[in-house]
Protein backbone atom coordinates (compact mmCIF):
# COMPACT_ATOMS: atom_id res chain seq x y z
CA UNK A 1 0.00 0.00 0.00
CA UNK A 2 2.77 2.34 -0.44
CA UNK A 3 2.78 2.46 -3.88
CA UNK A 4 0.82 5.01 -4.20
CA UNK A 5 2.35 7.71 -2.31
CA UNK A 6 5.85 6.33 -4.05
CA UNK A 7 4.13 6.68 -7.62
CA UNK A 8 3.03 10.31 -6.44
CA UNK A 9 6.54 11.43 -5.10
CA UNK A 10 8.13 10.08 -8.60
CA UNK A 11 5.52 11.80 -10.82
CA UNK A 12 5.78 15.09 -9.39
CA UNK A 13 5.44 18.07 -11.96
CA UNK A 14 7.62 21.08 -12.74
CA UNK A 15 5.48 23.63 -13.77
CA UNK A 16 4.49 26.25 -11.81
CA UNK A 17 1.42 27.99 -11.64
CA UNK A 18 -1.60 29.39 -9.29
CA UNK A 19 -5.23 28.48 -8.78
CA UNK A 20 -8.47 29.11 -6.61
CA UNK A 21 -8.29 33.42 -6.29
CA UNK A 22 -11.50 34.03 -4.73
CA UNK A 23 -13.22 36.94 -4.85
CA UNK A 24 -12.02 37.75 -1.21
CA UNK A 25 -10.21 41.09 -1.75
CA UNK A 26 -13.30 43.92 -0.74
CA UNK A 27 -12.96 41.56 2.66
CA UNK A 28 -11.61 43.25 5.62
CA UNK A 29 -8.82 41.58 7.77
CA UNK A 30 -11.32 40.94 10.59
CA UNK A 31 -13.65 38.66 8.18
CA UNK A 32 -10.83 36.91 6.08
CA UNK A 33 -7.25 37.56 7.69
CA UNK A 34 -4.15 38.80 6.84
CA UNK A 35 -1.27 37.51 4.87
CA UNK A 36 2.05 38.90 5.17
CA UNK A 37 5.38 37.33 3.90
CA UNK A 38 8.26 37.04 6.43
CA UNK A 39 11.00 39.50 5.84
CA UNK A 40 13.71 37.21 4.96
CA UNK A 41 13.42 33.89 2.75
CA UNK A 42 14.78 30.98 4.92
CA UNK A 43 17.86 29.19 4.04
CA UNK A 44 16.25 26.05 2.54
CA UNK A 45 12.83 25.20 2.04
CA UNK A 46 11.55 23.44 4.93
CA UNK A 47 10.14 20.69 4.80
CA UNK A 48 10.15 19.97 8.67
CA UNK A 49 9.03 21.90 11.40
CA UNK A 50 8.30 21.84 14.88
CA UNK A 51 7.68 24.80 17.29
CA UNK A 52 9.76 23.77 20.45
CA UNK A 53 9.40 25.13 24.09
CA UNK A 54 11.10 27.61 23.86
CA UNK A 55 9.06 29.29 21.53
CA UNK A 56 11.41 29.54 18.46
CA UNK A 57 10.63 27.18 15.49
CA UNK A 58 12.93 24.29 14.27
CA UNK A 59 13.59 23.61 10.57
CA UNK A 60 14.96 21.37 8.56
CA UNK A 61 15.32 20.49 4.51
CA UNK A 62 17.01 17.97 2.81
CA UNK A 63 20.48 17.10 3.35
CA UNK A 64 23.02 17.92 0.35
CA UNK A 65 23.50 14.37 -0.36
CA UNK A 66 22.73 11.56 0.58
CA UNK A 67 25.46 10.89 3.20
CA UNK A 68 25.25 14.54 5.02
CA UNK A 69 23.45 14.68 7.43
CA UNK A 70 20.42 16.87 8.12
CA UNK A 71 21.37 21.19 9.57
CA UNK A 72 18.60 21.91 11.51
CA UNK A 73 18.23 25.66 12.03
CA UNK A 74 15.75 27.94 14.29
CA UNK A 75 13.68 30.72 13.41
CA UNK A 76 12.97 33.10 15.99
CA UNK A 77 9.12 34.15 15.30
CA UNK A 78 9.53 37.76 17.27
CA UNK A 79 12.58 39.18 15.25
CA UNK A 80 12.48 36.53 12.17
CA UNK A 81 16.36 35.88 12.75
CA UNK A 82 17.72 32.58 11.74
CA UNK A 83 20.39 30.95 13.75
CA UNK A 84 22.36 27.65 13.41
CA UNK A 85 21.42 24.51 15.74
CA UNK A 86 23.66 21.15 16.78
CA UNK A 87 23.38 19.04 13.90
CA UNK A 88 22.08 14.92 14.36
CA UNK A 89 24.49 13.37 12.32
CA UNK A 90 22.55 11.78 10.23
CA UNK A 91 19.96 12.14 7.58
CA UNK A 92 16.69 13.24 9.12
CA UNK A 93 14.63 13.82 5.44
CA UNK A 94 11.52 12.15 5.70
CA UNK A 95 11.25 11.40 9.25
CA UNK A 96 8.74 11.25 11.89
CA UNK A 97 8.87 13.07 14.65
CA UNK A 98 6.69 13.93 17.88
CA UNK A 99 7.51 15.80 21.16
CA UNK A 100 8.45 14.01 24.22
CA UNK A 101 6.66 15.33 27.66
CA UNK A 102 10.10 16.84 28.63
CA UNK A 103 9.89 19.11 25.53
CA UNK A 104 12.42 16.65 23.56
CA UNK A 105 11.73 16.35 20.31
CA UNK A 106 11.67 12.73 19.18
CA UNK A 107 13.04 11.67 15.87
CA UNK A 108 12.75 8.20 13.87
CA UNK A 109 14.25 6.89 10.88
CA UNK A 110 15.27 9.25 8.04
CA UNK A 111 17.09 8.82 4.75
CA UNK A 112 19.79 6.73 3.56
CA UNK A 113 19.92 6.52 -0.31
CA UNK A 114 17.08 7.13 -2.81
CA UNK A 115 13.80 5.59 -1.40
CA UNK A 116 16.11 3.38 1.35
CA UNK A 117 14.93 4.33 5.08
CA UNK A 118 17.07 4.46 7.87
CA UNK A 119 16.83 2.50 10.96
CA UNK A 120 18.16 5.43 13.42
CA UNK A 121 15.96 7.47 16.12
CA UNK A 122 16.87 10.73 18.18
CA UNK A 123 16.00 13.15 20.19
CA UNK A 124 16.63 16.74 20.20
CA UNK A 125 17.05 18.69 23.71
CA UNK A 126 15.84 22.18 22.79
CA UNK A 127 17.26 23.87 26.24
CA UNK A 128 20.62 22.39 25.80
CA UNK A 129 20.75 22.37 21.84
CA UNK A 130 22.02 19.15 22.03
CA UNK A 131 21.15 15.41 20.36
CA UNK A 132 21.09 12.12 21.44
CA UNK A 133 21.32 8.62 19.77
CA UNK A 134 18.30 6.46 21.22
CA UNK A 135 18.93 2.30 20.44
CA UNK A 136 18.25 1.56 16.71
CA UNK A 137 14.71 0.46 15.19
CA UNK A 138 13.80 -2.75 14.24
CA UNK A 139 14.13 -1.83 10.31
CA UNK A 140 14.70 0.96 8.24
CA UNK A 141 11.65 3.82 8.21
CA UNK A 142 11.50 6.60 5.57
CA UNK A 143 8.37 8.18 5.68
CA UNK A 144 6.74 7.06 9.37
CA UNK A 145 4.35 8.33 11.11
CA UNK A 146 5.15 8.71 15.28
CA UNK A 147 2.54 9.61 17.81
CA UNK A 148 3.21 9.89 21.52
CA UNK A 149 1.34 7.95 23.79
CA UNK A 150 -0.98 8.19 26.94
CA UNK A 151 1.89 7.07 29.20
CA UNK A 152 4.86 9.17 27.12
CA UNK A 153 6.03 6.55 25.00
CA UNK A 154 6.23 6.78 21.19
CA UNK A 155 4.58 4.49 18.65
CA UNK A 156 6.40 4.34 15.23
CA UNK A 157 4.78 2.89 12.45
CA UNK A 158 5.15 2.72 8.64
CA UNK A 159 8.00 4.31 6.57
CA UNK A 160 9.70 2.56 3.57
CA UNK A 161 12.73 0.01 4.30
CA UNK A 162 13.68 0.10 0.65
CA UNK A 163 12.50 -0.74 -3.06
CA UNK A 164 13.09 -4.37 -2.78
CA UNK A 165 11.22 -5.33 1.12
CA UNK A 166 8.86 -2.18 0.38
CA UNK A 167 7.05 -0.56 3.56
CA UNK A 168 7.79 -1.61 7.11
CA UNK A 169 4.87 -3.23 8.39
CA UNK A 170 5.84 -3.76 12.00
CA UNK A 171 4.81 -1.23 14.63
CA UNK A 172 6.62 -0.28 17.75
CA UNK A 173 6.86 1.04 20.92
CA UNK A 174 9.90 3.55 22.44
CA UNK A 175 9.53 3.26 25.71
CA UNK A 176 11.00 6.31 28.05
CA UNK A 177 11.57 4.81 31.16
CA UNK A 178 14.07 1.82 29.79
CA UNK A 179 15.54 3.83 26.39
CA UNK A 180 14.27 0.79 24.33
CA UNK A 181 12.11 -0.50 21.95
CA UNK A 182 8.89 -3.01 21.95
CA UNK A 183 7.98 -4.57 18.65
CA UNK A 184 4.22 -5.02 18.22
CA UNK A 185 4.64 -8.81 16.35
CA UNK A 186 0.52 -9.19 16.24
CA UNK A 187 -0.02 -5.99 14.87
CA UNK A 188 1.81 -6.13 11.01
CA UNK A 189 0.08 -4.37 8.73
CA UNK A 190 0.94 -2.68 6.05
CA UNK A 191 -0.01 0.78 4.73
CA UNK A 192 0.34 3.80 3.30
CA UNK A 193 3.42 6.23 3.93
CA UNK A 194 2.97 8.41 6.88
CA UNK A 195 -0.36 7.12 8.12
CA UNK A 196 -2.30 9.56 9.76
CA UNK A 197 -2.38 8.52 13.13
CA UNK A 198 -3.76 10.16 16.71
CA UNK A 199 -3.89 8.92 20.13
CA UNK A 200 -7.60 8.39 21.12
CA UNK A 201 -9.61 8.94 24.63
CA UNK A 202 -9.31 5.09 25.12
CA UNK A 203 -6.17 5.01 25.02
CA UNK A 204 -5.43 3.66 21.44
CA UNK A 205 -3.86 4.96 18.78
CA UNK A 206 -7.13 5.61 15.85
CA UNK A 207 -5.81 5.23 11.84
CA UNK A 208 -7.83 7.93 10.35
CA UNK A 209 -6.31 6.99 6.88
CA UNK A 210 -5.14 7.41 4.17
CA UNK A 211 -6.97 4.13 3.37
CA UNK A 212 -11.16 4.56 3.70
CA UNK A 213 -10.86 1.06 6.62
CA UNK A 214 -9.80 2.96 9.76
CA UNK A 215 -9.00 0.80 13.00
CA UNK A 216 -7.66 1.75 16.51
CA UNK A 217 -4.21 -0.23 17.66
CA UNK A 218 -4.01 -1.48 20.93
CA UNK A 219 -0.25 -0.98 21.92
CA UNK A 220 -0.56 -3.19 24.96
CA UNK A 221 1.50 -6.19 25.02
CA UNK A 222 2.26 -7.24 21.33
CA UNK A 223 -0.07 -4.93 19.87
CA UNK A 224 -3.66 -5.38 18.38
CA UNK A 225 -5.67 -4.02 15.27
CA UNK A 226 -9.57 -3.44 15.59
CA UNK A 227 -11.93 -2.07 12.99
CA UNK A 228 -13.40 1.20 13.77
CA UNK A 229 -15.24 1.80 10.86
CA UNK A 230 -15.31 2.54 7.30
CA UNK A 231 -15.18 6.45 5.47
CA UNK A 232 -17.58 6.16 2.82
CA UNK A 233 -15.86 9.33 0.91
CA UNK A 234 -13.04 6.49 0.08
CA UNK A 235 -9.22 6.18 -0.20
CA UNK A 236 -7.71 9.48 -0.02
CA UNK A 237 -4.11 9.93 -0.11
CA UNK A 238 -1.91 13.01 0.79
CA UNK A 239 -5.06 14.00 2.81
CA UNK A 240 -4.68 15.88 6.07
CA UNK A 241 -6.52 14.75 9.56
CA UNK A 242 -6.84 16.58 12.80
CA UNK A 243 -8.13 15.71 16.46
CA UNK A 244 -10.27 19.05 16.67
CA UNK A 245 -11.81 18.56 20.16
CA UNK A 246 -11.32 15.14 22.09
CA UNK A 247 -12.18 12.17 20.60
CA UNK A 248 -13.78 13.99 17.14
CA UNK A 249 -11.24 13.82 14.18
CA UNK A 250 -11.64 15.68 10.73
CA UNK A 251 -10.12 14.57 7.53
CA UNK A 252 -10.16 16.54 4.78
CA UNK A 253 -8.89 16.34 1.04
CA UNK A 254 -6.71 14.15 -0.37
CA UNK A 255 -6.91 12.39 -3.52
CA UNK A 256 -8.60 9.61 -4.40
CA UNK A 257 -7.10 6.04 -5.69
CA UNK A 258 -6.37 5.11 -8.82
CA UNK A 259 -7.80 8.16 -9.90
CA UNK A 260 -5.10 10.74 -8.00
CA UNK A 261 -7.36 13.69 -8.55
CA UNK A 262 -7.70 15.96 -5.50
CA UNK A 263 -10.98 15.87 -3.51
CA UNK A 264 -13.00 18.82 -1.12
CA UNK A 265 -14.41 15.70 1.21
CA UNK A 266 -14.41 16.40 4.10
CA UNK A 267 -15.79 13.78 6.67
CA UNK A 268 -15.56 13.40 10.73
CA UNK A 269 -15.82 10.77 13.31
CA UNK A 270 -16.53 11.08 17.35
CA UNK A 271 -14.97 8.24 18.85
CA UNK A 272 -16.60 8.84 21.79
CA UNK A 273 -19.70 6.95 20.60
CA UNK A 274 -20.22 3.85 20.98
CA UNK A 275 -19.93 2.71 17.90
CA UNK A 276 -18.26 5.39 16.46
CA UNK A 277 -19.02 5.63 12.36
CA UNK A 278 -17.84 8.59 9.94
CA UNK A 279 -20.13 11.38 8.51
CA UNK A 280 -19.54 13.59 5.57
CA UNK A 281 -20.05 17.10 6.48
CA UNK A 282 -19.83 20.27 4.24
CA UNK A 283 -17.19 20.06 1.84
CA UNK A 284 -13.99 22.77 1.19
CA UNK A 285 -14.88 25.23 -1.51
CA UNK A 286 -11.36 23.79 -3.24
CA UNK A 287 -10.25 20.35 -3.57
CA UNK A 288 -6.90 19.72 -2.33
CA UNK A 289 -4.00 17.73 -1.50
CA UNK A 290 -0.86 18.11 -0.08
CA UNK A 291 -3.54 20.24 2.56
CA UNK A 292 -2.23 21.46 6.16
CA UNK A 293 -4.93 21.21 8.76
CA UNK A 294 -3.85 23.54 11.68
CA UNK A 295 -5.90 23.85 15.32
CA UNK A 296 -6.29 27.35 16.19
CA UNK A 297 -7.04 28.89 19.86
CA UNK A 298 -10.76 29.11 19.67
CA UNK A 299 -11.38 25.14 18.12
CA UNK A 300 -11.53 26.07 14.59
CA UNK A 301 -9.48 24.45 11.96
CA UNK A 302 -7.42 26.46 9.53
CA UNK A 303 -6.52 25.08 6.24
CA UNK A 304 -3.64 26.04 3.66
CA UNK A 305 -2.21 25.41 0.48
CA UNK A 306 -2.47 22.31 -1.12
CA UNK A 307 -3.16 21.49 -5.26
CA UNK A 308 -6.49 20.94 -7.06
CA UNK A 309 -4.35 19.51 -9.83
CA UNK A 310 -3.60 15.87 -9.85
CA UNK A 311 -0.19 14.05 -9.22
CA UNK A 312 1.21 17.24 -7.71
CA UNK A 313 0.81 19.54 -10.34
CA UNK A 314 1.50 23.16 -8.72
CA UNK A 315 -0.26 24.74 -11.70
CA UNK A 316 -3.88 23.99 -9.37
CA UNK A 317 -1.63 25.47 -5.89
CA UNK A 318 -4.27 26.78 -3.93
CA UNK A 319 -4.14 30.32 -2.35
CA UNK A 320 -7.09 30.93 -0.60
CA UNK A 321 -7.24 29.99 3.34
CA UNK A 322 -10.11 28.09 4.84
CA UNK A 323 -11.54 28.13 7.89
CA UNK A 324 -13.65 24.67 9.54
CA UNK A 325 -15.83 25.82 12.58
CA UNK A 326 -17.04 22.51 14.41
CA UNK A 327 -20.16 24.15 15.79
CA UNK A 328 -21.70 24.80 12.41
CA UNK A 329 -19.61 22.13 10.70
CA UNK A 330 -19.23 25.05 7.55
CA UNK A 331 -16.44 26.17 5.50
CA UNK A 332 -15.63 30.01 5.48
CA UNK A 333 -13.12 31.02 2.35
CA UNK A 334 -10.83 33.39 3.85
CA UNK A 335 -7.46 35.76 2.53
CA UNK A 336 -5.25 34.69 -0.29
CA UNK A 337 -1.72 33.95 0.15
CA UNK A 338 1.51 35.84 -1.66
CA UNK A 339 1.30 33.50 -4.55
CA UNK A 340 3.54 30.61 -3.45
CA UNK A 341 2.50 27.21 -4.17
CA UNK A 342 2.54 25.35 -0.44
CA UNK A 343 2.08 21.98 -2.14
CA UNK A 344 4.59 18.92 -1.38
CA UNK A 345 6.45 19.37 1.00
CA UNK A 346 4.88 22.58 2.57
CA UNK A 347 4.08 23.11 6.49
CA UNK A 348 2.18 25.20 8.30
CA UNK A 349 1.85 25.17 12.40
CA UNK A 350 0.32 27.66 15.00
CA UNK A 351 3.32 30.16 16.74
CA UNK A 352 2.46 31.35 20.15
CA UNK A 353 0.91 34.61 19.14
CA UNK A 354 -2.06 33.18 17.65
CA UNK A 355 -0.63 33.34 14.00
CA UNK A 356 0.27 30.65 11.91
CA UNK A 357 3.54 30.21 9.87
CA UNK A 358 3.52 28.40 6.38
CA UNK A 359 6.67 27.56 4.37
CA UNK A 360 7.94 25.14 2.19
CA UNK A 361 6.99 23.78 -1.08
CA UNK A 362 9.75 22.41 -2.98
CA UNK A 363 12.55 25.58 -4.30
CA UNK A 364 10.15 27.65 -2.52
CA UNK A 365 12.64 29.73 0.35
CA UNK A 366 10.02 32.54 1.48
CA UNK A 367 7.82 31.93 4.23
CA UNK A 368 4.52 33.31 4.96
CA UNK A 369 2.35 34.55 8.33
CA UNK A 370 -1.30 34.20 8.50
CA UNK A 371 -3.06 36.62 10.79
CA UNK A 372 -6.34 34.73 11.47
CA UNK A 373 -9.71 37.16 11.42
CA UNK A 374 -9.54 36.89 15.43
CA UNK A 375 -6.49 39.14 15.54
CA UNK A 376 -8.17 42.04 13.76
CA UNK A 377 -11.47 41.76 16.37
CA UNK A 378 -10.05 44.64 19.12
CA UNK A 379 -7.84 44.20 21.81
CA UNK A 380 -5.98 40.80 22.87
CA UNK A 381 -6.07 39.98 26.59
CA UNK A 382 -3.19 39.33 28.15
CA UNK A 383 -1.23 36.50 30.63
CA UNK A 384 0.74 38.21 33.00
CA UNK A 385 1.87 34.77 34.81
CA UNK A 386 1.14 31.06 34.53
CA UNK A 387 2.54 28.21 36.04
CA UNK A 388 5.66 26.54 33.90
CA UNK A 389 3.88 23.09 34.56
CA UNK A 390 1.24 21.72 36.15
CA UNK A 391 -0.19 17.67 36.69
CA UNK A 392 -3.18 16.44 35.20
CA UNK A 393 -6.53 17.27 36.89
CA UNK A 394 -4.99 20.17 39.29
CA UNK A 395 -6.83 23.68 39.20
CA UNK A 396 -4.59 26.78 38.70
CA UNK A 397 -4.31 30.57 38.50
CA UNK A 398 -3.54 32.12 35.35
CA UNK A 399 -2.97 36.15 35.90
CA UNK A 400 -4.41 38.29 33.54
CA UNK A 401 -6.18 41.85 34.03
CA UNK A 402 -8.86 40.59 31.82
CA UNK A 403 -10.37 38.01 33.76
CA UNK A 404 -13.85 39.44 33.62
CA UNK A 405 -14.02 39.26 30.09
CA UNK A 406 -12.60 36.05 29.16
CA UNK A 407 -14.94 33.11 28.40
CA UNK A 408 -12.40 30.75 27.27
CA UNK A 409 -9.31 28.92 27.95
CA UNK A 410 -7.71 26.35 25.54
CA UNK A 411 -4.18 24.57 25.48
CA UNK A 412 -3.03 23.64 22.42
CA UNK A 413 0.05 20.94 22.22
CA UNK A 414 3.07 22.17 20.18
CA UNK A 415 3.11 21.54 16.36
CA UNK A 416 5.85 18.64 14.95
CA UNK A 417 4.80 18.85 10.93
CA UNK A 418 5.48 17.37 8.23
CA UNK A 419 4.02 15.79 4.68
CA UNK A 420 0.78 17.88 5.71
CA UNK A 421 0.31 16.08 8.79
CA UNK A 422 0.97 17.75 12.25
CA UNK A 423 1.77 14.36 14.01
CA UNK A 424 2.00 16.44 17.72
CA UNK A 425 -1.09 18.58 18.01
CA UNK A 426 -3.79 18.54 20.21
CA UNK A 427 -6.35 20.76 22.39
CA UNK A 428 -8.43 20.91 25.24
CA UNK A 429 -10.49 23.56 26.88
CA UNK A 430 -10.20 24.06 30.20
CA UNK A 431 -12.97 24.73 32.79
CA UNK A 432 -12.96 27.80 34.69
CA UNK A 433 -13.68 27.08 37.96
CA UNK A 434 -13.62 30.82 39.69
CA UNK A 435 -12.23 34.21 39.04
CA UNK A 436 -10.30 35.40 41.66
CA UNK A 437 -8.95 38.98 41.76
CA UNK A 438 -6.77 39.72 39.06
CA UNK A 439 -6.65 36.38 37.49
CA UNK A 440 -8.98 32.89 36.34
CA UNK A 441 -8.53 29.57 38.54
CA UNK A 442 -9.56 26.99 35.85
CA UNK A 443 -8.42 23.01 35.51
CA UNK A 444 -5.99 21.10 33.95
CA UNK A 445 -7.50 17.87 31.43
CA UNK A 446 -7.65 14.55 33.24
CA UNK A 447 -5.18 11.89 32.52
CA UNK A 448 -5.13 10.99 28.89
CA UNK A 449 -6.85 7.26 29.23
CA UNK A 450 -10.94 6.96 29.15
CA UNK A 451 -12.82 9.26 31.33
CA UNK A 452 -16.13 11.30 31.69
CA UNK A 453 -15.94 13.24 29.71
CA UNK A 454 -13.26 12.18 28.15
CA UNK A 455 -10.36 13.61 27.16
CA UNK A 456 -6.78 13.38 25.02
CA UNK A 457 -4.09 15.23 26.78
CA UNK A 458 -0.78 13.55 26.24
CA UNK A 459 2.42 14.93 28.35
CA UNK A 460 3.85 17.28 27.01
CA UNK A 461 4.47 21.46 26.22
CA UNK A 462 1.45 23.31 25.37
CA UNK A 463 0.65 26.62 24.35
CA UNK A 464 -1.97 28.23 26.97
CA UNK A 465 -4.74 30.99 25.43
CA UNK A 466 -7.19 32.82 27.20
CA UNK A 467 -9.88 33.94 25.04
CA UNK A 468 -12.42 36.94 25.12
CA UNK A 469 -16.29 37.17 24.41
CA UNK A 470 -15.34 38.87 20.69
CA UNK A 471 -13.13 35.33 20.05
CA UNK A 472 -9.95 37.15 20.38
CA UNK A 473 -7.05 34.75 22.08
CA UNK A 474 -4.16 36.20 23.93
CA UNK A 475 0.09 35.67 23.19
CA UNK A 476 0.04 32.33 25.05
CA UNK A 477 2.59 31.01 27.56
CA UNK A 478 4.01 27.62 27.05
CA UNK A 479 2.96 25.38 29.98
CA UNK A 480 4.17 21.92 30.68
CA UNK A 481 1.23 19.28 31.40
CA UNK A 482 1.90 16.21 33.12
Amino acid sequence: MFWPRLIRILAAASLIGWFGAAPVCAQTPDQVGQWQRTKNPLPFYPIHTHLLPTGKVMIWGLAATDASPSDPRSWDPASENVSSLATPGINQFCAGHTFLADGSLFVAGGHIDSFVGLRRASAYNPFTNTWRSVPNMNAGRWYPTATVLANGDVLVWSGQIDLTVGQNPLPQVYRIATNSWRNLNNARLSVDLYPLMLLAPNGKVFYAGGTDITRYLDTAGSGAWSLVAVRAGGYRVNASAVMYAPGKVLIVGGAGFPSYIPTNIAEVIDLNQPSPSWRGVASMQYAREYLNATLLPDGKVLVTGGTAAPMNDETGAVSVAELWDPTTETWTSLATSAGIPRVYHSAALLLPDGRVLSTGGNNYLDAEIYSPPYLFKGARPTITSAPASVTYGQSFTVQTPDAATITRVTMIRLSSVTHAFNMSQYISELSIVSRPAGGLTVRAPAAAVAVSPPTVAPRGHYLLFVINGNGVPSVAKIVRLG
